[in-house]
């Protein structure tokens, strides 16, 4: 018997719907951002959307049409949110590229996804000097800003921003797409092996940024400030950009400066009530707010991804500064959000030590999302909150395959669609999923498995931590050994001894690190977690103070 279908207009789910949403019916909401020249700027969704109109025109002009990717090297700020739209509203693929990789990463990913346009920051104009003659497919540059702030460059074809968009007109109509064309593509950061590509679609940006706004989440409605920290290069900016129009929130945008000054001025100038990034960030932010004695009375949530967060770095913003920390778990492979851990009513009526606990978990699957653990032959495992086992997931923002990378989609995905993610995580009845490690990143030791992030999270409890990394060397009898590397909080004087002391009652016997190394900075990864690969590669190469 044939299907009954619904008798429902068939409207696709398209992602410039978002920004005219919100010039129509929030149009005098302010976005604001740190100018990369310098200023702040302030306009309104209503002149974000004519704007990108305006954009759109510019694209068509230089023969952009669907499916040809244009490509972007750019800060958090107002003209790479008008590119956010702008490249999909025509049926392009809106690149967004990670300047903080290595050039040659850089240019293998431009090349693999033949941009024909990239656009970039003042600051990232001598990067692509000395990477465009290895370019093969990009017939011009844009930089974005404006005539007065124009450099002097050797690139070929070098077209200014504001001098492109100048003059045109402002409304426009949007093609009816598909909504499973592609609208975005975004590569892993190539922590092991090279970078791989993943492209988003129209209808699993909008779900996710859908699911994103409901309360059961953090929520974004029109009384909300909103600023993302997480850049806008990395996975969508944790998919920011497209539900706050929705609810019609506020966007604070920091620009290029992180510093801590710089991100409490924004977030107390513009009454910032949500903010997210990851767990470097919010340390310097917590050390500035001690230091300074200032406080953030307008932020509710704190939003923390990309790495566990230490439960001293939790405890100290929730009772010394009042912000509610939240943490959250995803994936560039899902758009990239799969967890929430907004605390339900039973976790809320715990007494505190519990409640913490829960708190350090990384939540609950949103709607959209299936999430499982698996053993090493793809069994089920129980969800019993003790048993741990690789976390897969699939879901309408789940991909489904690596962008022209065949060998690599083989091996991350299973005959039964479920994307294997290579974090160990437990999961308890009630669905609350706790990251163990990255498969590998555990450390087997005499037979025994040592979690890198239990230890880690346990040392960053000295006040005289700064910042906590644990790697494996190999080791004749035990097979692998922790080697505990720290960043020493500032002026503060600590001795490997004081450490394995702090650590004696917190971790098991067989994971108190033999070696325990001090350096000056731990290298990071683009999104601030630390470079674990080019911390070992140091490390076992000799390149390191004693301990």
């Amino acid at each position: 018997m044939a299907a009954l279908h619904g008798l429902m207009m068939d409207t696709p789910l398209l992602v410039i719907s978002l920004l005219e949403f919100a010039a129509r019916h929030h149009g005098a909401t302010e976005i604001v951002s740190r100018a990369v020249e310098g200023p702040i700027h302030r306009y309104s969704y209503r002149d974000a959307y004519g704007r990108t109109g305006r954009l759109a025109g510019v694209l068509e002009e230089f023969g952009i049409t669907r499916g040809d990717r244009v490509a972007t090297l750019a800060w958090n700020t107002y003209r790479h949110l008008e590119l956010y739209y702008a490249i999909p509203g025509i049926g392009a693929v809106c690149h967004t590229v990670n300047p903080r990789l290595h050039p040659d990463q850089i240019a293998y990913i431009l090349n693999h996804a033949e941009d024909r346009l990239v656009f970039a920051d003042l600051d990232f104009v001598p990067l692509l000097e000395r990477l465009a003659p290895s370019l093969k497919t990009v017939e011009a540059y844009v930089v974005m800003t404006d005539a007065a702030h124009m450099p002097a460059s050797r690139l070929p074809n070098l077209l200014c921003y504001e001098a492109l968009i100048e003059g045109r007109p402002e409304r426009r109509e949007w093609p009816r797409l598909d909504e499973r064309t592609a609208s975005a593509l975004c590569y892993t950061s190539g922590t092991t092996g090279r970078p791989k590509g993943v492209l988003y679609s129209h209808r699993s940006t909008v779900l996710q940024a859908l699911a994103l706004g409901h309360r059961d989440g953090v929520g974004y409605g029109n009384g909300d400030a909103v600023m993302p920290v997480v850049p806008m290069f990395h996975a969508n900016a944790w998919g920011l950009p497209f539900a706050c129009p929705i609810g019609g929130a506020k966007l604070v945008l920091p620009g290029a400066k992180h510093d801590p000054e710089s991100l409490y001025e924004l977030l107390a100038d513009e009454g910032v009530t949500v903010t997210s990034g990851v767990p470097t960030v919010w340390a310097g932010l917590l050390d500035y707010l001690r230091r300074t004695g200032k406080r953030l009375p307008a932020l509710r949530a704190l939003n923390v991804g990309g790495s566990a967060v230490p439960r001293a770095m939790v405890e100290a913003f929730e009772k010394e500064l009042g912000i509610p920390v939240l943490h959250g778990w995803g994936m560039t492979e899902l758009s990239p959000t799969g967890t929430n851990n907004m605390p339900t009513e039973r976790v809320k009526a715990l007494p505190e030590a519990e409640r913490y606990g829960y708190k350090l978990k990384q939540g609950r699957a949103r709607f959209g999302v299936e999430l499982k653990i698996v053993d090493e032959e793809g069994r089920d495992l129980p969800q019993d909150g003790k048993t741990a086992g690789e976390l897969v997931a699939r879901g309408p923002w789940v991909a489904s395959g690596y962008y022209k990378d065949e060998a690599a989609s083989s091996t991350a995905w299973n005959k039964d669609g479920w994307f294997h993610t290579g974090d160990i995580a437990t999961i308890d009845p009630e669905g609350y999923i706790q990251i163990v490690d990255r498969k590998k990143d555990l450390i087997k030791s005499g037979g025994e498995w040592i979690s890198s992030i239990d230890l880690e999270n346990a040392a960053a409890g000295h006040p005289a931590v700064a910042e906590a990394a644990v790697i494996a060397r190999p080791d004749p009898i035990w097979g692998e050994r922790p080697v505990l590397v720290l960043r020493r909080a500032g002026g503060a004087a600590l001795a490997a001894e004081e450490v394995r002391e702090f650590l004696r009652d917190k971790v098991a016997k067989w994971a108190l690190p033999d070696e325990i190394v001090f350096l000056e900075e731990l290298p990071h990864t683009a999104t601030g977690k630390v470079a674990k690969r080019e911390l070992r590669d140091r490390l076992m190469a000799g390149k390191r103070p004693a301990a």
